[in-house]
């Protein structure tokens, strides 16, 4: 086959961007920019903005670092493909200009609107057919911005999630995706179309709707001055887009029903693929339209979200560690955490300090600590109270998907983030019961695969896949029943501290 592909992963945190040699399936190169995190505007508390003009930038600063060392293998890139991060808004003029910056995943100011949407429009028929409340997501944000910035929205031209925007950049086309429009809740899985009741209900134009279709496919070609900013080809076909966790269930080959794909990097995720509509009563985990659904062959995914997941691990390490020991990386923290027991000590950490969170019904509980002792504990135990109450948040999301009727036997990750700690991997392993693969992958050479696929590149997904191997491997008798039992305490005592907070 040869040739090369190219992968963005476009995250709140950073863009990470991978060159995937086609031939050996496996990534020559990757560039993440900028090397620390992006910043998060919040003029207000549970606000959250970037402008998109910062996401294309860092784009271009991550294809440049590749350039330096693999100029040769860009410029033999075929295809590109773009994951970004989920639910965010972009709003743009009849010119294409960006009228106002993004309001981003985290921002939690559009819950009373979809809320009330909700309430309004009947919580049967929003499941039944959006498979969610309107919540805090995309369709949200955008009435938000029609009542509480008239003016403005009175020059919009198109709605964007941010893939769109970017493909747009790159190739002057404006277009979307049917798991975009799910994603943004703005598709009816009854009628596979845009949820034109919602719509009314918001009193929203369909023309600010893009043209929608498949997440793989001909997304538009690569324009003579998007080539020259950033760095490719062009007429390079744009041929794959998907949020960052239909994707990063993509990049981990998690495509049928029963399987799942999780990650613990900005967010804590668990995604797994079902062959029919279902969705939680009440919406505290979400259901999408997954990347390779087709009418004739439904594919969706349930989506269970801890919001709060690495910033907690962040601020940990960024206000605990010290350069007394030489070093503030996470290594340092995961060593600190692993000095105590299961348990921490009877210390517990509510890690809900990052935006209203859907499994607690959209509630911003924001973060605590719970049962401090100082005769007791020392900054090893919040440490690893903080890793075992993110591990215990995902757990409690894990038991509505359960109750959902989803069995949760086999986990697939990243060999990333948080699941390069081993009491995070330990303790996500005991607490789910399932057995946990991590696989050396991410969200940029995902996308990239993708991209091979929907140009055409590999004949089928298994294709894009080959080389892709075990890293390691968890199971819950790794763990050991003992420990197990530990965890099953600690969780069990989270669990009640986080419902005595929920009834305040």
């Amino acid at each position: 086959m040869g040739g090369y592909l190219l992968g963005f992963d476009v995250g709140s945190s950073s863009i990470k961007a991978s060159l995937l040699e086609v031939d050996r399936g496996r990534a020559v190169a990757s560039a993440t920019s900028p090397a620390t995190e992006l910043d998060i505007t919040a003029k207000q508390p549970g606000w959250a903005e970037q402008h998109p003009d910062l996401w294309w930038e860092h784009m271009c600063r991550a294809v440049a670092e590749l350039r330096r060392d693999h100029a040769t293998e860009a410029d033999a890139v075929e295809a590109i493909g773009i994951s970004y991060q989920m639910h965010g808004l972009v709003l743009t003029d009849r010119n294409g200009a960006v009228l106002r910056p993004a309001i981003i995943w985290c921002d939690s100011r559009a819950v009373p609107y979809g809320e009330k949407a909700f309430a309004d429009l009947g919580e049967q028929k929003c499941l039944s057919r959006l498979l969610n409340s309107p919540g805090n997501f995309t369709a949200s944000k955008l009435a938000w911005v029609k009542n509480e910035e008239p003016q403005l929205y009175q020059t919009v031209a198109k709605m964007m999630l941010p893939g769109d925007y970017l493909a747009y950049r790159m190739t002057g086309e404006l277009r979307t995706t049917i798991s975009g429009l799910s994603e943004a809740i703005l598709w009816d899985s009854d009628e596979e179309a845009p949820a034109a009741f919602l719509m009314d209900y918001f009193g929203f134009d369909s023309r600010l709707l893009p043209e929608h279709g498949p997440s793989f496919g001909d997304h538009g070609k690569v324009t003579a001055a998007a080539a020259e900013e950033l760095g490719v080809p062009q007429g390079t076909a744009v041929s794959y887009r998907a949020g960052d966790q239909p994707n990063n269930a993509l990049s981990l080959g998690v495509l049928n029903p029963g399987e799942l794909a999780a990650t613990a990097g900005t967010s804590g995720v668990v995604y797994g693929v079902v062959d029919r509509p279902a969705y939680d009563p009440e919406s505290r985990v979400n259901t999408f339209v997954h990347v390779n659904h087709q009418p004739n062959r439904k594919r969706y995914g349930v989506l269970l979200c801890v919001n709060g997941t690495g910033i907690c691990n962040r601020w940990m390490k960024q206000h605990t560690l010290d350069n007394n020991f030489g070093t503030t990386e996470y290594g340092r923290l995961n060593e600190l955490a692993a000095s105590v027991p299961v348990g921490s000590a009877g210390l517990v950490v509510l890690p809900f300090g990052n935006g209203a969170e859907r499994t607690l019904g959209n509630q911003d509980l924001g973060a605590s600590v719970h049962g401090l002792n100082f005769n007791v504990h020392r900054r090893e135990h919040l440490l690893r109270a903080s890793q075992e109450g993110i591990v215990f948040a995902l757990g409690y999301g894990l038991g509505i998907m359960r109750d959902m009727g989803m069995r949760i036997d086999l986990i697939k990750a990243g060999n990333a983030n948080m699941f390069q700690s081993p009491i995070f991997l330990e303790a996500f392993a005991a607490v789910s019961g399932a057995t946990i693969e991590l696989y050396a992958t991410d969200g940029a050479e995902g996308a990239a695969r993708g991209a091979g696929i929907g140009a055409g590149v590999y004949r089928s997904p298994e294709e894009a896949f080959d080389g892709l191997g075990v890293a390691v491997r968890t199971t819950p008798d790794d763990v050991g029943a003992d420990v197990r039992a530990e965890y099953e305490q600690a969780f069990s005592r989270w669990t009640s501290v986080l419902t005595r907070s929920l009834a305040y």
